[in-house]
């Protein structure tokens, strides 16, 4: 089995940035051997097992009716084509527009209102409430896919997607996709380890590390975070003090609580010692899109577009 990843920012805050201002052991068909469910998930051919966070899950034909209990897994189900066999999505599920969002939670799942849309295929990136035995237990099959730790780890899970849902060469293009265009954007950024930077979960502030998977992705650009100084910075998301941040004068601050929590380099400037920060003088408040910042889907591409921009801008100068 597969271990079940920590939550990066999106999944450890979510519930957190939702309240503060404004994200198995499934019933499934008797497996199929290894080479079986290579040469399955080749060709799109049922039944395929794929191996995800609950499991090997095995699927007996191509699902019809999917339903989305994560919004970083509804994206990337309609990026590999795998659109038309959604019925349905969760509350935090806002993109692409056409995804057919529902009251249903990715939080405080609901078993009886999920199964009441007969679905042949539950996504989720969180087992809360134990949905995923709860699930098993009226035979629904469920696809658990945590959270990624590591962009190895979002590539992984969007061609067991692809995988499960009978869509697998379109999902294998799309993350060739997203190889080519972040190493073209990590290539094409000027490198400057005396440029820092500073990534605001929420105005508490919480901060994400370089250990972490949003921090990753920051690491491509040759950038160095404060954060990997704080204390307590081992769980990969500390929250500082206002004075921390102060004393490590970060060069650039990139906010993920704008659509939240409308924060913005005029909310920073009334922080007591942040209004002579060099980020906030020097105009190098970046004011990313809430929702890019904290999913690890096919759209880590525009993220790491947002952040390439920034640095150009920057310079690369300390």
């Amino acid at each position: 089995m597969r271990p079940v990843r920590t939550a990066f920012a999106g999944a450890l805050l979510g519930t957190l940035v939702l309240a503060g201002c404004g994200q198995t052991g499934a019933n499934v068909a008797p497996s199929e051997s290894p080479t079986q469910t290579a040469a399955a998930a080749s060709t799109g051919d049922f039944p395929v097992t794929v191996e995800a966070g609950n499991g090997q899950v095995t699927l007996a034909k191509k699902p019809e009716r999917i339903i989305s209990l994560s919004a970083t897994h509804t994206e990337t189900l309609f990026a590999i084509g795998a659109g038309p066999q959604v019925v349905a999505v969760d509350d935090q599920s806002n993109y692409p527009p056409e995804a057919p969002k529902s009251d249903l939670s990715g939080f405080k799942p609901n078993v009886e209102a999920i199964v009441a849309k007969k679905p042949d295929l539950v996504i989720l990136s969180n087992d809360q409430d134990k949905i995923v035995a709860e699930l098993a237990k009226v035979n629904v099959p469920v696809l658990l896919e945590p959270a990624a730790t590591k962009l190895d780890e979002a590539y992984e899970e969007i061609a067991e997607i692809g995988a499960a849902t009978g869509n697998k060469a379109k999902a294998d293009e799309v993350v060739s996709g997203m190889k080519s265009a972040l190493d073209k954007l990590a290539a094409d950024a000027p490198k400057d380890k005396k440029l820092t930077y500073y990534h605001e979960l929420d105005q508490t502030p919480y901060a994400a590390t370089s250990g972490t998977f949003i921090g990753q992705v920051y690491a491509m650009f040759g950038l160095t975070n404060i954060a990997d100084k704080a204390p307590d910075a081992a769980g990969g998301y500390p929250k500082l003090s206002a004075e921390f941040v102060a004393q490590s004068d970060p060069g650039l601050i990139f906010l993920a609580d704008v659509k939240c929590c409308q924060q913005s380099k005029e909310t920073l400037a009334k922080r007591p010692g942040w209004k002579n920060l060099s980020a906030v003088k020097n105009d190098q408040v970046i004011q990313l899109d809430d929702d890019l910042a904290s999913r690890w889907g096919p759209r880590v591409v525009d993220l790491a577009q947002a952040i390439g921009a920034a640095v150009a801008k920057a310079g690369g100068a300390g």
